[in-house]
């Protein structure tokens, strides 16, 4: 085992990267880096039946976004080559068959229709288990009811197989979880998994363990749906003999629906109207695109900000954490273990506060890239005057566009707004002031004292003239100052809505 701490992301490119997988990919990264160790991706791809093309890159660029790149992986390589487990095939059939030997496995030559009908069989006798385990090995096609001889001819014939652990009776095993304390189980409840499959493939319990091995890993996080593995993974690591070398486990909490009830799917995220993923995920089957996090909105540290307090917590009330404190702080002993309800009106909180503390000059391409899939274009210094406008009034980077729309076309004109402040008296105090911004600088200062010297003079209030502006200006009574958008907008766009406007309320209103 290293003395160095080295941990591992081992996701299947078979579709889009849960928010839940994020999190894990976190918990590991904030680990190795507070203890100066070393973060592994490492793709387990050995079924290829799920395998889906271009998951990999998928998964790479979301590591990207998120600003979390491994120190070894199957793009930059490393010393524990390669890192994709369909291409360390031969090394897994070799410790296979090294557990037959010893009789902690055994081959197994059922066929599909003699599985299935064994489930049926013990259906009908009123076994609610279906498992292939202890009290059914005895009365199936395997090496342990078979004689040497019958094996030998089966596996010189070239007769399918697959390979199974051989789960002992009645036993108690346990070791020590980071988060959960001493955790225990009967080998009674396990089945016999199967190890290596007919097309020489190992699944993954298997392949976790040998990898886990081979490539020295010390730590080893993952979500608790994988508890009731355990027994078998832990069995595996005696049975070849590397039980000293065996990783600590963590076995993360759950990320919960809002509700409480239930792990977070992509459906509830469909269903309630939020992403699940950390990207745009684009099902080639499907031909159906499921939004992500980067898409909707949301910024890299955000979103990282969100993961960190979904099962972890500082202790303190501190909420806001940079990815710097983050690894300062971060411990496993501050890990739940219960499950984290996903509140998505608290992860727009955190983006919303990323958002107004970040930079103009950091969100301009970002908001650049909206304004240009919308087919608009403006000069970096003039996206970066409306960032400072729009910044605290935005919640996702989508809603620069969505929101501020009105600052490159009045979208539509809140009628009830207008009925409430229009009339021939109004219109004559709103022309007679355009007219004057005719000859104005359209710098804000100017066009607020220009305003304010008109109101002295005809004697009216700021509620009389200025609700008339905005609503000329924007067609709504959102938005900053009206000063800073007559400046932004600049003098040939902001009086053509003036014109347009004043002709559009005459004619609609009255």
């Amino acid at each position: 085992m290293s003395d160095k701490v080295r941990v591992r992301f081992a996701p299947s490119p078979t579709g889009g990267l849960h928010l839940g997988g994020v999190r894990t990919i976190l918990f590991n990264y904030l680990f190795a880096k507070k203890h100066q160790g070393k973060f592994i991706l490492r793709i387990e791809d050995t079924d290829q039946t799920r395998f889906v093309e271009g998951a990999e890159d998928y998964i790479l660029e979301c590591l990207k976004w998120c600003n979390m790149l491994p120190d070894e992986g199957p793009h930059i390589g490393g010393p524990f080559e390669p890192y994709r487990q369909s291409e360390r095939k031969p090394s897994y059939k070799k410790y296979a068959e090294q557990l037959v030997a010893q009789g902690n496995a055994y081959y197994a030559f059922d066929t599909s229709e003699e599985l299935e009908a064994m489930r049926e069989n013990r259906k009908t006798e009123g076994n609610s288990s279906s498992q292939y385990d202890y009290s059914i090995r005895m009365q199936m096609k395997n090496s342990l009811t078979l004689s040497k001889e019958q094996v030998d001819a089966l596996l010189n014939s070239g007769k399918p197989y697959v390979i199974r652990i051989k789960m002992p009776e009645n036993e108690t095993i346990s070791f020590k979880d980071m988060i959960r304390g001493e955790v225990t189980f009967q080998t009674s409840l396990s089945d016999d998994k199967v190890l290596l499959k007919a097309d020489g493939m190992p699944t993954y319990h298997l392949a976790v363990v040998v990898d886990d091995y081979l490539m020295q890993i010390t730590h080893a996080f993952r979500g608790e749906e994988w508890l009731p593995s355990a027994p078998v993974h832990l069995l595996l690591w005696k049975y070849l003999g590397w039980e000293s070398s065996m990783p600590q486990w963590a076995h993360l909490p759950l990320i919960l629906k809002p509700d409480g009830n239930g792990k977070l799917s992509k459906r509830d995220g469909d269903r309630l109207g939020f992403p699940v993923y950390a990207m745009n995920w684009y099902d080639a089957k499907t031909g159906e695109t499921t939004i992500g996090f980067r898409e909707r909105g949301f910024l890299p540290e955000a979103f990282i900000n969100i993961l960190a307090m979904l099962g972890w917590n500082s202790g303190t009330d501190q909420e806001i954490f940079s990815m710097e404190e983050l690894i300062q702080q971060f411990s496993m002993e501050r890990v739940n273990h219960a499950g984290a309800k996903f509140d998505y009106e608290k992860a727009k909180w955190f983006n919303q506060q990323y958002i107004a503390h970040t930079s103009n000059e950091k969100l301009l391409p970002l908001v650049q890239t909206s304004l240009k899939e919308k087919g608009i274009y403006r000069t970096d210094e003039w996206v970066l005057t409306f960032i400072q406008l729009m910044k605290e009034r935005v919640v996702l980077l989508t809603d620069f566009v969505e929101k501020g729309g009105y600052f490159f076309d009045i979208q539509h004109y809140d009628l009830d707004q207008i009925k409430k402040r229009w009339n021939e008296e109004k219109k004559v105090l709103l022309q007679k002031l355009v007219n004057l911004f005719e000859h104005a600088s359209f710098v804000s200062a100017d066009l607020e004292q220009l305003t304010k010297d008109f109101m002295t003079v005809e004697n009216v209030k700021p509620g009389d003239i200025l609700p008339l502006l905005r609503l000329s200006l924007a067609g709504t009574m959102q938005g900053p100052a009206v000063f800073d958008m007559m400046q932004l907008l600049g003098k040939e766009d902001t009086m053509h809505r003036f014109h347009k406007s004043i002709a559009f309320f005459d004619t609609t209103i009255s």
